[in-house]
């Protein structure tokens, strides 16, 4: 890895572990902590998706014209203002505007940052770059919920007041380190390519694009917009699962990712994107018979709570072999100069499908629990038959990069020598 490389990898890392320092606690501190009510907070939670869908659309058009460096500073100053202010509101009003710039700042870091990974990286390094963003980006989470739950007393507000702003200082330390990185260029508002001025209209022309983003809808509804929504409902509903076992899953799922990131790399780099996408459906199905098993079958407490775990570890081995595929295609799709609408544009899909996931599968995981499991295992298999077809339209080098490498080799292999007089 280049300086700039490293540079955003820590940056990744420090976002993520801001993040993982609040989020899992901000219902719990809107509600109970602040007194404001069950629906304030849940309100804040929506506010964060909302504000999310309004920024998405133009963050892309931004990054385009101006760089990915700057748009990402301006939003982790807007985060680092929403999280020192959360800290200290005391009011609904005070909260869901805080909530919003919170939001907000950090929908846009998403795309930001995966653009400067594209712009510091090449083909042939893009997908272990990936990699490694979405590994420090769960071990950054994860570590920041273990120290966050370690800092919090719900009996004391000043407990959550620190942690609001331990998050806010290390987006404003993110500034400081990505200020030092030096992109290989820095479009400028008179620099945007000619195919920018009709950015959206010249994406949904892409048709490969288009279904990816089908595909990507699909893939975070029926998979991370399930986790915390509908199957922990199902979980505890339906399978008898206790919180604690609930923490064994969403650490399992967590674990897999780090142990097996790395050595599914190695699998993944030189197959086919579609189908690696397309096993992860099959996979991701399997683990709908595993979740399945747990609630509605006549096994042990014991057997219903290691099927439930298994359920989440074999999402997280589908995520790890998503994250080196998925958004290196999305950056190998967009022409030149538009890496930041498309990133924009997919995270914006994502934002939407983590939005309606949990308002579909929480009242079904709850309530309807035969209807909830067939529903996502046909969902599962509907991204095997999406990443198929979406196969047919990627060429070969899009579809697996290192046939583009091979070639290069082979080309030069048989060149003939030069004579030298």
């Amino acid at each position: 890895m280049g300086a700039a490389m490293r540079r955003i990898h820590v940056g990744n890392a420090l976002s993520a572990f801001g993040l993982g320092f609040t989020v899992p606690y901000l219902y719990v501190y809107v509600a109970q902590v602040r007194g404001l009510g069950a629906v304030t907070a849940g309100l804040v939670l929506a506010v964060f998706a909302v504000a999310a869908l309004v920024v998405l659309p133009f963050a892309g058009r931004a990054i385009v014209r101006r760089g990915p460096l700057p748009v990402l500073l301006a939003a982790l100053v807007t985060a680092a203002l929403g999280a020192l202010s959360l800290g200290l509101a005391g009011n609904a009003t005070a909260v869901l505007l805080s909530a919003a710039a919170l939001g907000a700042g950090q929908a846009v870091m998403q795309p930001a940052l995966a653009t400067m990974i594209v712009d510091v990286s090449t083909a042939e390094t893009r997908s272990r770059a990936f990699a490694m963003q979405f590994f420090l980006q769960n071990l950054g989470l994860g570590v920041g919920g273990l120290i966050g739950g370690h800092l919090v007393d719900t009996t004391r507000v000043s407990s959550f007041t620190l942690l609001f702003a331990i998050e806010a200082a290390m987006f404003l330390l993110l500034v400081v380190v990505m200020a030092t990185v030096r992109m290989p260029h820095s479009p400028r508002i008179g620099d945007a390519p000619a195919s920018a001025k009709g950015g959206w209209k010249q994406l949904l022309g892409n048709r490969a694009m288009v279904q990816l983003c089908v595909l990507g809808f699909v893939l975070f509804f029926a998979c991370y917009g399930q986790f915390e929504s509908g199957l922990s409902a199902y979980g505890v509903e339906a399978a008898g699962i206790s919180t604690s076992a609930l923490g064994t899953a969403l650490a399992a799922n967590t674990a897999m990712i780090v142990v097996a990131q790395f050595a599914v790399l190695k699998f993944v780099e030189r197959r086919r994107r579609s189908r690696v996408i397309a096993a992860v459906g099959l996979i991701w199905a399997v683990a709908w018979v595993a979740a399945g098993y747990a609630g509605l079958g006549h096994g042990s407490q014991e057997m219903a709570t290691a099927a439930f775990v298994s359920t989440y570890a074999l999402f997280g081995l589908g995520e790890a072999m998503l994250s080196p595929t998925v958004a290196p295609l999305v950056a190998d799709l967009a022409p030149s100069g538009m890496a930041g609408q498309y990133n924009s544009a997919f995270a914006l899909v994502k934002q939407l499908a983590l939005a309606v996931g949990p308002a579909v599968g929480g009242p079904m995981g709850a309530a309807l629990h035969a209807p909830y499991i067939v529903t996502f295992f046909l969902f599962s298999l509907g991204i095997t038959v999406l990443a198929l077809r979406l196969g047919r339209h990627l060429t070969p080098e899009q579809n697996q990069p290192a046939l583009a490498k091979s070639r290069v080799v082979a080309t030069g292999a048989t060149a003939p020598a030069r004579v030298h007089a």
